[in-house]
């Protein structure tokens, strides 16, 4: 029986998209529950200071960055199914190991409470904070060598799922779970926190891990495995997912996609570096804000995240992180439609615009200073939308950025590109995030004076200066080392 050529198109594609959304969620959720809890609830407890904290979230940049080298080449080997299987899995267990820490300090200097823990003055209180700073390292090292795995999956399977035209929409659409995780956070980790204690927010949000699990198993496979099974991908979808090599047949890219890049020739290609340094620009800057924010609301304005105000604040600075960020991941689509461009001159081009909207970051410290007399509190409002502004444009810049590796290399080397990207931005996240801790803390002590602003919120106007550079420095370098759209081929 011959097959009807206006054969509608089955929709698989998106289901999977939907999954790799529902997967971002869990582990922006994860990844914020500390910093969620840490200035009201778990401070006070192991009495711990901006440096001690920006310890931890340093050191678990630190983590990611060197996980993620080996994570791609882990996943370009056990294959995009086992591999996020294994990576939800470790990071969900290390999610839950969070709860312990406190246990675990308890036991370690023989409390039998947590009250006991708080009381503690002087040199006790000092190792309180030593030794429980040690035992969230562990949990956020477990918790980073899981995550590592969830983007160079995601990439992975987006170029399995998607034609290359497509893929940046694709990634904005799962990527806007990052946006989607941080603005429930808010609205779930205090209140749980607040009703059951700290520990249990950990757990009951790393459970929610191991039940994606169970979806992934019978959800996933590659399309070209479906439609010979029959189900969920027939001839339309599969033709229109492989319709690259029909237009690229002249770059050679069915051939070239067959052959393996050894891992340590992958550092040969410019296209490597430019995708790196991007990242390494880039990230810390996601993680500053996300890591920090909540501390930055209660330290600058006195307002805890679970207050109305305080949750109110988060939950709109990522709503619009959200809606933002999926248009951004549109508009290389748009630029390609519209003038015939190649997706990489089409997302550089949209990545240029991204770029200048964190410019607003400058901005926040000194407008929230000028209105603060006549708003009080309400004046929180203003750093936020700019901030959000700011969040905005970096998750259209990611969205972006991920799938110009897709455009360049064969789709058997992706996950291991995106790795190496992964390790360049945790390391620029580590520098960013123990810079900010010990400049955060330095500046309280002696009252540091920055362009009129004194103490932390002068350190707080260095950091956002940083921060809104990052991204034009960003592009100037990949736009310098890779100018034009260039296939990574083998010999």
């Amino acid at each position: 029986m011959s097959q009807n050529i206006t054969e509608k198109l089955t929709n698989w594609r998106w289901a999977i998209c939907s999954l790799l959304f529902v997967s971002i969620t869990i582990n922006y959720l994860d990844r914020q529950v500390l910093s969620l809890t840490w200035d009201e609830f778990i401070k006070p407890e192991f009495h711990w200071n901006d440096d001690i904290y920006g310890n931890i979230t340093g050191i678990f940049s630190l983590a990611y960055a060197i996980s993620m080298l080996f994570a791609g080449r882990f996943i370009d080997w056990i294959g995009t199914k086992k591999g996020f299987l294994w990576a939800i899995g470790v990071w969900s267990l290390g999610a839950c190991l969070h709860a312990v820490c406190g246990i675990f300090t308890e036991m370690w200097f023989g409390f039998e409470s947590v009250h006991e823990l708080a009381q503690a003055t002087g040199t006790t209180a000092i190792a309180i904070s030593t030794v429980s700073m040690y035992a969230f390292l562990v949990a956020r090292c477990v918790l980073a060598l899981g995550e590592s795995g969830n983007f160079p999956a995601a990439i992975k399977v987006t170029a399995e799922y998607f034609p290359k035209k497509d893929r940046a929409f694709a990634t904005s659409i799962f990527n806007s779970g990052a946006s989607i995780g941080a603005l429930a956070a808010p609205l779930s980790i205090p209140p749980l926190a607040k009703a059951f204690g700290w520990e249990w927010a950990f757990v009951i949000i790393g459970a929610f891990g191991f039940a994606w699990m169970g979806f992934w198993i019978f959800m996933y496979d590659t399309p070209q495995n479906f439609y010979k099974k029959g189900k969920h991908v027939n001839k339309a979808e599969l033709d229109y997912i492989e319709s690259d090599k029909l237009t690229d047949v002249k770059e050679a890219v069915v051939h070239v996609e067959e052959k393996k890049i050894p891992f340590l020739k992958c550092f040969t290609f410019k296209q490597t570096w430019a995708f790196a340094f991007g990242k390494f620009m880039t990230d810390g800057v996601w993680w500053f804000f996300l890591f920090w924010t909540p501390s930055y609301l209660n330290n600058q304005f006195g307002i805890k995240t679970t207050e109305g105000l305080g949750m109110a604040l988060i939950f709109t600075l990522y709503a619009i992180t959200t809606v933002l960020s999926i248009y951004g991941g549109k508009l290389p689509t748009i630029f390609i439609n519209r003038s015939g461009a190649n997706p990489y001159a089409a997302r550089m081009k949209a990545m240029l615009i991204f770029a200048f909207f964190p410019l607003c970051v400058l901005l926040a410290q000194p407008l929230a200073y000028q209105f603060e007399g006549s708003m009080g509190r309400t004046v929180a409002w203003i750093p936020v939308l700019l901030i959000s502004m700011g969040c905005a444009a970096h998750q259209s810049w990611s969205a972006n950025l991920f799938t110009t590796v897709g455009d360049m290399f064969p789709k058997a080397a992706i996950a291991s590109i995106i790795g190496i990207g992964g390790m360049a931005g945790g390391l620029g996240s580590l520098i960013l995030q123990k810079s900010a801790g010990k400049l955060f803390t330095h500046a309280e002590l002696t009252n540091m004076n920055f362009f009129g602003f004194e103490g932390k919120p002068a350190g707080y106007f260095i950091i956002f200066c940083i921060c809104s550079v990052a991204y034009l420095i960003g592009w100037s370098v990949i736009k310098t080392l890779v100018p034009k759209y260039k296939l990574v081929v083998v010999d």
